[in-house]
């Protein structure tokens, strides 16, 4: 326990002279960035806004915006904000006194530069952008949301940060692959690529640094886990921790989406998820990134503690 605690006071010094070594660099480079640091905050305690607030990502911002005492407005078609991107009449209330905002772009990437447009004119000035790693690569191909999100923030007068993160840790908990791992058996068109996996718990705080700390404006973050895994690997550390037998097995993207279309999937989604695994088969996001540690001064979460508290809450059972 001693251990313990002075693992985290050191972790904590490690944090703090990171940030203060940051604020310093903003400082002696201010003058330099007038033209991209436009950030102006009207208050200690800038409001910000939480879009798809009660999703994967949303909830656990809005939550550590909270605990940590901050002005949040959370927005979604559930949340206690109204904010739908097909319903540009929930837009406005919304943006309204907001300074700082997340975005997470919607299916169709139709509305989302308009929707910055009228985000700007409201006053919200800085944008920190879900993105995904490797939306460089493959952009309108296969993810033409994210891809516009980021063009639409990069191309409007406005502090922007991009995020973008590995596959989640916490895919292995939702049905797409807790299922098939229940079943004994989880087929991917992915042959033996290692991934990274990173925690969401991560995203979030790193987000939430991004949303109210200084010295990462126009900057592109790739979040990643600490060390990459084969998802025979992921199979196999499921499986001792959980004390379910199951096993990976690599199939063609062909064979992946007949599965799933046998399974009630519709034909479109089915090849749109075979190509993301390809592109993932393809290693282009294998190595792991110290892009967390550098924001939050600590390690990413290991995809080892991810696994015991699923499996404590019997998800694979």
């Amino acid at each position: 326990m001693t251990n313990a605690v002075h693992d985290a006071e050191r972790i904590r010094e490690r944090k703090d002279a990171e940030r203060t070594r940051r604020r310093k660099d903003t400082e002696r480079t201010r003058e330099q960035q007038d033209t991209e640091q436009i950030w102006e905050p009207s208050s200690a305690d800038p409001p910000v806004l939480v879009l798809g607030a009660t999703g994967r990502t949303g909830r656990r911002v809005v939550a550590r915006l909270r605990d940590a005492g901050r002005t949040v407005r959370a927005a979604s078609r559930s949340a206690e904000t109204p904010f739908d991107w097909t319903d540009r009449a929930t837009w406005a209330a919304a943006v309204d006194g907001m300074r700082a905002l997340y975005l997470v772009a919607p299916a169709d990437p139709e509305p989302i530069a308009d929707f910055v447009a009228e985000a700007r004119a409201a006053g919200v000035r800085r944008f920190v952008v879900l993105s995904g790693r490797g939306v460089h690569r493959y952009g309108m191909a296969l993810e033409p949301s994210m891809a516009e999100a980021e063009r639409a923030v990069r191309e409007a007068d406005v502090d922007w940060t991009l995020i973008r993160p590995n596959s989640f840790s916490q895919n292995f908990a939702d049905d797409l692959y807790a299922a098939p791992l229940r079943a004994g058996l989880l087929t991917l068109p992915v042959g033996a690529v290692a991934e990274p996996f990173v925690d969401v718990e991560d995203v979030a705080e790193v987000t939430v640094a991004l949303l109210t700390e200084e010295g990462h404006t126009h900057r592109t973050y790739e979040l990643s886990g600490p060390r990459a895994l084969t998802f025979a690997e992921v199979a196999a550390e499921i499986s001792a921790v959980s004390g379910r037998p199951t096993r990976f097995e690599a199939v063609t993207a062909e064979q992946y989406v007949a599965d799933l279309i046998a399974g009630g999937m519709p034909e479109k989604d089915a090849r749109s998820l075979a190509c993301v695994h390809v592109f993932l088969s393809e290693g282009h996001n294998s190595e792991p990134t110290t892009d967390v540690r550098y924001i939050l001064g600590r390690e990413p979460r290991d995809f080892s503690e991810y696994v015991k508290s699923v499996a404590a809450a019997g998800i694979w059972a």
